[in-house]
């Protein structure tokens, strides 16, 4: 079967799941797939436990068949990141831009290593041989929040404009941050040659830097276009190319595509949206662009839950899945409590901010994507076939659904608390 009958299959259960959720349901549309992926992968594991192993082994392949790194990385991560840049305001940022900074370089830099040291520890305790090294790979690609699974949850939920700015700020920023850091430990872990302070600069530079730049070049030569035309279904096509021919190129120049999607996407709502745009342009671009990200977004939840079906569990691995969720949680208040001891000295914020920056702080299909891109074969315990590969993908594919369904739809009274208090 082809990728795109796939994608028009999968397409069809996200929203069937969708709509069901929506008549018999109340929760929010991601949790809502998500939950229905993660059953219908146990109901399907438990077919084939049951002499069903022709649906087993077809829904298996099926699944295999769409390679996830690359259909996120390299199709649709583009235009959700450029989606949700066009919802932010940029004066909410500005008032806000210190604490986005420091929580999205600080924050990861901390939590790489908060949870990386953790997790060496606990893997002294229960005598696992994993080196040093690749505990803090797993603390690099599980520290990054992810701006997907933030942005179609936490937006949602009308938190305060404070917190609210400062969570969907980090999140579509720390990318390229935690990506100079992922790479970095990626090279020492399995390259050959060993990264200088020199060379992390030169990568930081050239991927977000450089992904900067190009966003703000991209966005201001689309700006002038839309300027140039006041048909509607013109201005939103234009806007089509950002995410498709403008992140193709950043790859091309070997920048960051995303950073560029998010400042273009900044740019283009915020600017272009009130000095570029038609009135009927201002009204569909909204509408447009909102339809694209829940389309493409129930496909991404869909796939996050039935990702499941392609992992080997062995029984060390569901112990290595408990221990995960609380680690992760751990790095993550520590390292956004230690930026708010340096923001308080400047200015008081809503006592729970840093309660729902840490639940609020979601992990999705961008760590899934760096676990699936370690390589396979490097054993820690030869004798029962785990491999390294296999128990970064267990670990952060349990805190990923912890994260998206748990965390999710329990943050509600966290931010009704906050509200209360501002």
């Amino acid at each position: 079967m082809s990728v795109y009958n796939l994608v028009c299959y999968f397409a069809a259960v996200a929203v069937f799941i969708a709509f069901i959720n929506y008549k018999f349901g109340n929760m929010q549309t991601s949790i809502a797939i998500t939950t229905g992926a993660v059953v219908m992968s146990l109901v399907i594991i438990l077919l084939g436990q049951h002499d069903f192993m022709s649906i087993s082994t077809a829904a298996t392949t099926l699944v295999e068949e769409i390679d996830f790194k690359k259909f996120l990385l390299q199709g649709m991560l583009g235009f959700l990141l450029f989606a949700g840049g066009l919802e932010i305001k940029l004066e909410h940022m500005r008032e806000q831009k210190w604490e986005i900074i420091l929580l999205a370089l600080l924050a990861t830099l901390a939590s790489t290593f908060i949870i990386g040291a953790a997790f060496y520890g606990v893997c002294l305790l229960i005598a696992l041989p994993v080196p040093f090294i690749y505990c803090l790979l797993f603390g690099a690609l599980i520290s990054p929040t992810d701006p997907i699974a933030v942005l179609a949850i936490v937006k949602a939920l009308h938190a305060p404009r404070q917190i609210a700015t400062q969570i969907e700020g980090e999140s579509l920023f720390n990318d390229g941050f935690g990506l100079v850091i992922f790479v970095t430990i990626f090279g020492i872990a399995f390259g050959d040659e060993v990264p200088t302070i020199a060379s992390v600069s030169l990568l930081f530079f050239q991927e977000a830097i450089g992904g900067i730049l190009f966003g703000l070049l991209l966005g201001g030569v689309f700006h002038r276009l839309i300027k140039a035309t006041d048909d509607a279904p013109m201005e939103l096509l234009l806007t089509f190319l950002i995410p498709t021919s403008g992140y193709a190129l950043a790859e091309t120049l070997a920048v960051s595509g995303p950073l560029a999607m998010v400042v273009a996407g900044i740019l283009i709502g915020n600017l272009t949206r009130d000095q570029g745009f038609s009135e009927t342009g201002k009204f569909s671009l909204t509408n447009f662009w909102s339809l694209i990200e829940e389309f493409l977004n129930g496909i991404l939840f869909l796939l996050i839950g039935l990702a499941m079906l392609t992992f080997t569990f062995h029984k060390e691995d569901w112990l290595l899945m408990a221990i995960a969720i609380p680690l992760v949680l751990m790095g993550r208040y520590l390292s956004v409590k230690l930026c708010y001891l340096g923001f308080q000295c400047v200015r008081s914020y809503n006592p729970m901010s840093v309660k729902i920056l840490t639940w609020g702080g979601l992990r999705g299909g961008l760590a899934l994507a760096m676990a699936l891109s370690v390589p396979a074969g490097i054993m820690i315990l030869p004798d029962k076939e785990i491999d390294l590969r296999e128990i970064l993908l267990v670990m952060t594919y349990a805190v990923v659904l912890f994260s998206i369904i748990i965390q999710g739809s329990t943050i509600v009274p966290m931010i009704n608390k906050a509200k209360q208090l501002q």
